[in-house]
């Protein structure tokens, strides 16, 4: 056999494709296994350019690694770089090749032989193992988010964990602010400083990064110097070569942060990689969300619990400032020719007014207090309240107060929200020692996304926004900004019932209570109220005429001896007749047996049995015209209670004076000689 048969037996034994190449690209020869594994038909391949092989897509590229190797011709076997290339068949199907080349001396030039063989299989085999890989990482994240105690468990553990698994040189994980005007990099590897591999630093470009955040859509760019790169405006400013890929992270329709990862290698994220990256970022993102809402929760439960806890303590301790006040005004009375005595009466009387306000706080933040709400100009109401601030705040304090044109009223208690407004605007003032600004913003607000438990339910508010520039809070001061005697001010300069009280009222309300601050950054709270609807008209509050009693029977009913003898005492002093029981049951009895009682006073609380409101119903349905007083110091709602029967009495708040009992006694007696003031 001669020795070019031979060569051409060895040429068409090999069990791999050849193909030999001459110096302009074009196949000058190729064994019947490369026509086979192409699709060509025998003596097909010959004379056509070899890129006719490879995908149209990528035969620039080709070209062009074609050239520089044929100036440097070297040997290089399979498998060398790691990387496998798509061939495409005549029918135009695409699989995955390795190709090992060798340079060749002939006759006729140069020539390149090209050893090509199919890997589809062994490439399975080796996504198969990567995508088990990447699905073993997944669920270890996953173990992590249900073992984890706070975000910092999981996601400080994301950057090195996915930079190994993917090859990276660069995994962040960051959050945007609640204002949506800043980035906080949670946790990463290869940033500012952090092991970049190269030892290079690389940063964000934080509008960039927003404004792609904001969009809440997966970018992937496979060339960070191509012209897809400057279009798409990736947010990490490394110079150098690579892809990147940006996750956003959402949360009930809107991003609240993002994952970002590089390579240094371009095209390196495969489909496979992708997947994961995506599988990871909603992990994060749903654990984060899980541990936000169970933290709002909690939140809210907690405070629920401290509001039934203070709203009965104001209970006792209003029933206590009761007796106090009512013992120290029939001293009063006994002493008012005694200048000394009455002096220090009248200062024991003033303290008692501080308890009073204090467990009024208390209430507020319990949601125990009744309001009365009604539609209300909060731009005049603003207004008003500027004028009072500029007087109170002090010089080095500048106050802006700016309202929406077309505002909406809102419906609420006016004189609970002048309150809250001033409990912000001092908090705001005190936050500033050294003096700054204050500003405070009314607007309208629809809420029109899914409601977040504990927070704004959907509908329209107004919202009040007060902001100032002072020193702000950490985020451990923060999380406990809204509780009842909490306070970062030295002794005797707070209560800590501000910020409570205002929550309380807000969620009375309807609305809500949200403060956002940063340590050197100032603090904003926004106070939002519901709306008022067309229908809503202003409630007005009775003027009181009559006094003196004309010898009318009052039924007292109070399950506190102390307290029901100071009422008793009040009564006689001002000409009524007075019965005295100390509970429904009771008071039930007398109104059955004795057709001279006039009016029913009655406390809300009575320990066992029926309360207060439950009494006055029934009473009303023994005898419809009886007039009814309810008295206070904390209200709750009973299981099935309608809320129409609670307005439909009046209702007087301890600790109470002499003159408001009597006022309140005679309103109800003879509400024809009141003179209503007009509607607002």
């Amino acid at each position: 056999m001669s020795e070019d048969a031979l060569l051409h037996g060895l040429f068409e034994a090999v069990p791999d494709a050849l193909v030999v190449v001459d110096g302009s690209g074009r196949i000058v020869q190729a064994n019947r296994q490369a026509e086979r594994l192409f699709g060509y038909p025998q003596g097909g391949l010959n004379e056509i350019a070899v890129e006719q092989l490879i995908p149209e897509d990528a035969r620039e590229r080709h070209h062009a690694h074609r050239a520089g190797y044929m100036a440097r011709p070297h040997v290089r076997p399979m498998g060398v770089t790691g990387q496998s290339l798509i061939g495409q068949r005549l029918d135009g199907t695409k699989f995955p090749v390795e190709i090992a080349l060798s340079p060749i001396d002939s006759d006729q030039g140069p020539r390149y032989l090209a050893s090509v063989r199919d890997i589809s299989e062994s490439q399975r085999a080796r996504q198969a193992l990567v995508r088990a890989r990447y699905d073993a990482l997944a669920a270890r994240i996953g173990q992590l988010a249900l073992e984890a105690q706070d975000e910092s468990a999981v996601v400080d553990h994301v950057p090195a964990l996915l930079a190994a698994a993917l090859d990276a040189q660069i995994v962040a994980v960051v959050f945007v602010s609640t204002d949506r005007q800043t980035v906080e990099t949670r946790a990463s590897i290869g940033l500012d400083g952090t092991d970049a591999g190269d030892g290079s630093l690389a940063r964000f470009d934080e509008s960039i990064l927003l404004e792609l955040i904001a969009k809440g859509e997966t970018l992937v760019v496979d060339d960070l110097q191509g012209a897809a790169a400057a279009a798409s405006g990736f947010p990490i400013s490394a110079a150098r070569e690579g892809s990147g890929v940006l996750l956003p992270l959402s949360d009930r329709g809107w991003a609240m942060g993002a994952l970002l990862v590089m390579s240094e290698k371009s095209r390196h994220f495969d489909h496979d990689a992708l997947h994961l990256l995506q599988s990871v970022a909603n992990l994060i993102a749903a654990f984060v969300q899980r541990r936000r809402t169970e933290e709002q929760l909690a939140h809210s439960q907690r405070l629920d619990a401290v509001g039934q806890l203070t709203g009965g303590i104001a209970h006792d301790f209003n029933n206590l400032l009761t007796v106090i006040s009512g013992s120290l005004q029939l001293l009063e009375m006994e002493c008012e020719d005694k200048p000394d005595a009455s002096e220090i009466i009248a200062s024991a009387l003033r303290s008692v007014g501080r308890g009073a306000e204090l467990t009024g706080k208390l209430l507020a933040f319990a949601r125990r207090q009744r309001l009365m709400p009604h539609a209300v100009d909060t731009s005049a109401l603003l207004r008003d309240l500027e004028l009072m601030l500029k007087r109170t705040l002090g010089e080095s304090i500048r106050l802006q107060v700016h309202c929406d044109d077309d505002l909406p009223a809102a419906y609420v208690d006016p004189t609970q929200l002048d309150a809250a407004l001033v409990n912000l605007a001092l908090n705001a003032r005190d936050a500033m020692p050294r003096g700054g600004e204050i500003i405070i913003e009314a607007r309208a607000h629809h809420n029109g996304d899914q409601a977040i438990p504990g927070e704004l339910a959907i509908g329209r508010y107004v919202r009040i926004s007060v902001t100032d520039t002072g020193r702000g809070m950490g985020p451990d001061t923060l999380a406990r900004a809204m509780e009842p005697f909490f306070t970062t001010k030295e002794a005797g300069r707070g209560s800590g019932l501000g910020l409570s009280m205002v929550y309380g009222f807000a969620k009375q309300s309807g609305g809500h209570l949200r403060i956002e601050s940063a340590l050197g950054y100032g603090t904003r709270v926004d106070l939002f109220v519901p709306s008022a609807q067309a229908n809503a008209t202003a409630a007005a509050p009775a003027n009181a005429v009559r006094i003196e009693g004309k010898g009318e029977t009052v039924l007292v009913v109070e399950d506190d001896e102390a307290v029901r003898n100071i009422a008793v005492a009040f009564l006689r002093s001002f000409g009524y007749q007075v019965l005295a029981v100390g509970s429904a049951e009771a008071a039930l009895s007398r109104l059955a047996s004795d057709e001279s009682i006039r009016i029913l006073f009655s406390d809300v609380m009575l320990g066992e049995g029926m309360n207060g409101k439950e009494l006055a119903l029934a009473a009303r349905a023994l005898r419809p015209d009886l007039p009814v007083l309810l008295t206070s110091g904390y209200e709750t709602q009973s299981v099935g209670e309608k809320d129409a029967p609670a307005d439909s009495f009046e209702l007087l708040r301890k600790p109470y004076r002499r003159e408001q009992l009597m006022a309140a006694v005679g309103r109800v007696l003879d509400p024809r000689e009141q003179a209503p003031p007009a509607a607002q």
